[in-house]
């Protein structure tokens, strides 16, 4: 079986479960991949009923979640905890990044699929995790590259967790998809196709291979390997007869 095999039978075994023992099913935190895979199905897997969180707004990795309050009778939050990673010694700590804290992750042989979106801002580290590791990482991440680290768990998320946006005006001929990205990211048409055929762009976290999908206000557009954008809804007609858009773009 392929990967993708193996993940659709293991939609459908949750989904089954869910529905038959009338309690909530989870998946590990999947990648924008894997929840095209869902939405692909999720027609299929709509009578258990389903979720998709990550612990914040925007969030890139998310959970799937099989059942539904109003059938199973009650609410269940997502296993998701956030944990908060800052340097000991702020004054020697070395630019940390991304790629550095997810190292630092794995090499403590922590599985991807039990982290989900790792945010960086001031020199704090916002890490979303499966609640089953978090007790784990607490513990054990110590160090990030060269630097000293201390991590502690929070119960709320902190703002700079949160999804931050600056706001950017393009002009376009129409509000077709396809121009909206080939204009944000400087690409030219044939570039901005291939984008589409390699099922690189995402339109509320679902693929979209329309090229000619019209964007609406609240669209949230995300290419991978260049970022993720919002679509807003105060679109304006320029002299010349041209469409001028708001985006604000992810941060």
């Amino acid at each position: 079986m392929t990967e993708d095999e193996v993940l659709e039978k293991r939609f459908r075994e949750l989904a089954r479960r869910s529905y038959d023992s009338g309690c909530y099913m989870f998946t590990p935190f999947l990648g924008m991949d894997k929840q095209a895979l869902f939405y692909r199905m999720e027609k299929e897997l709509s009578y258990a009923g389903t979720a998709l969180s990550g612990g914040v707004e925007g969030a890139e990795r998310q959970i799937l979640r099989f059942g539904d309050a109003s059938a199973l009778g009650y609410e269940t939050a997502f296993p998701i905890v956030c944990l908060l990673a800052k340097p000991n010694n702020l004054k020697f700590a070395e630019e940390l990044t991304h790629r550095d804290y997810l190292g630092a992750l794995m090499n403590l042989g922590i599985e991807r699929e039990l982290i989900g979106d790792i945010v960086i801002r001031e020199r704090t580290c916002c890490i979303f995790c499966l609640d089953r590791i978090a007790p784990y990482i607490v513990e054990n991440l110590t160090q990030v590259r060269h630097t000293g680290v201390h991590v502690t768990k929070t119960d709320e998320i902190p703002e700079t967790a949160k999804p931050q946006y600056r706001e950017e005006q393009v002009v376009v001929s129409s509000g077709r998809i396809d121009a909206l990205v080939a204009k944000q990211y400087h690409l030219s048409r044939s570039s901005s196709a291939e984008l589409f055929r390699s099922k690189k762009i995402f339109v509320g976290g679902r693929p979209c291979e329309n090229t000619a999908y019209l964007c609406r206000d609240g669209d949230i557009v995300s290419v991978r390997g260049y970022g993720k954008f919002r679509v807003c809804g105060d679109f304006g007609i320029t002299g010349k007869g041209r469409l001028r858009v708001t985006l604000k773009i992810y941060v």
